[in-house]
């Protein structure tokens, strides 16, 4: 069989027109998180696939990994600054981790309630506080939703800060909540969500720092004698892609994937407002001591964290400012 030059040439131009034509490559993303099926940071993660999937018309979908499948947040922070893993909804807890200004968001009672939180999150000093993760971080932010507020649970009566002092109290592993209770006295223990209600049954742990959600959708109040709700900081998550994954994406895909993200991690906010009252209403009603604290119940405890904090977070003073304006 004989081939001219000339066809091949024809044959090779009108194959570079049919692949020029082409979408982007179709992909299948993997997205982790380290909270269980049931919540509610799971529940956006699911429909954000379902929607990409809808609005690419099944070129792309989303695998979402929940309950520390793929790692816990720091192995998932890894991979994504790798590009082994696409996409996580992940804790501000543990970007500040790497990018120390995001501990500003952690200043205690910087919001009022999950109202105010969400507007301080939805507000352009928090998304700017973005721009600098890819540099920082090896990911992009696109934008910001949240937990609720943070609430204490105790085996024993607590009736005073000092009722704090020496208990071995759960938290979640970052510097600005670890300084917050060091500064009460208590010895705060790191400890993974999957651990805690085991560890309140069998004492290893005195009282932990945990939203309302998940004390009532996990029942860690069935191994507690005290509620204390005192909404002393917000806990807000934040939408990421791999900034290497995110840099091989077309244009367009980088725009739907943004948009779309952003607005089911945005979600969450509406989620908590309007459940967080409930879910903190189911808790008077659980045989339980429960009393609700204001800011005066930790004493100089909140003077000697924004000290802590002041060089560590240089944009705490325009989010307390922000957070101001919107009360």
């Amino acid at each position: 069989m004989t081939i001219s030059f000339k066809g091949l040439a024809r044959g090779v131009a009108c194959a570079a027109l049919v692949l020029a034509a082409l979408p982007a490559a179709a992909k299948e993303f993997r997205l982790g998180l380290i909270t269980p099926p049931p919540h509610t940071w799971t529940k956006a993660a699911e429909a954000f696939g379902a929607e990409l999937s809808e609005k690419s018309g099944g070129a792309h979908s989303v695998s979402v990994f929940p309950a520390r499948q793929l790692g816990n947040e720091a192995q998932m922070l890894q991979q994504l600054q790798t590009g082994a893993l696409d996409m996580a909804f992940m804790t501000v807890a543990e970007v500040s981790n790497r990018v120390p200004n995001m501990g500003a968001f952690y200043a205690p009672y910087l919001a009022g309630d999950i109202n105010h939180a969400a507007a301080i999150l939805r507000s352009d000093t928090a998304r700017g506080m973005l721009a600098v993760l890819p540099q920082e971080a090896g990911v992009v932010g696109v934008g910001f939703g949240s937990a609720g507020m943070r609430q204490i649970l105790s085996r024993g009566a607590v009736n005073s800060a000092a009722d704090l002092s020496g208990l071995k109290l759960r938290i979640t592993p970052f510097d600005p909540i670890l300084d917050f209770y060091n500064a009460l006295g208590a010895a705060p223990t790191p400890m993974p969500l999957p651990a805690v209600y085991d560890a309140l049954a069998n004492g290893q742990v005195d009282a932990i720092d945990m939203d309302v959600e998940l004390i009532n959708v996990l029942k860690y109040h069935e191994h507690a004698d005290t509620i204390l709700i005192s909404n002393h900081m917000m806990f807000p998550m934040v939408g990421l892609i791999s900034a290497r994954v995110y840099a091989g994406m077309s244009d367009a895909d980088k725009a739907m994937i943004s948009e779309l993200m952003a607005k089911h991690v945005d979600s969450t906010l509406d989620v908590y407002m309007v459940k967080e009252p409930e879910w903190t209403d189911a808790l008077t009603k659980v045989g339980k001591t429960f009393k609700r604290v204001d800011q005066s119940f930790f004493g100089d405890a909140i003077a000697q964290w924004e000290t802590i904090w002041a060089d560590k977070a240089p944009s705490l003073p325009e989010l307390r400012k922000t957070a101001a304006d919107l009360q």
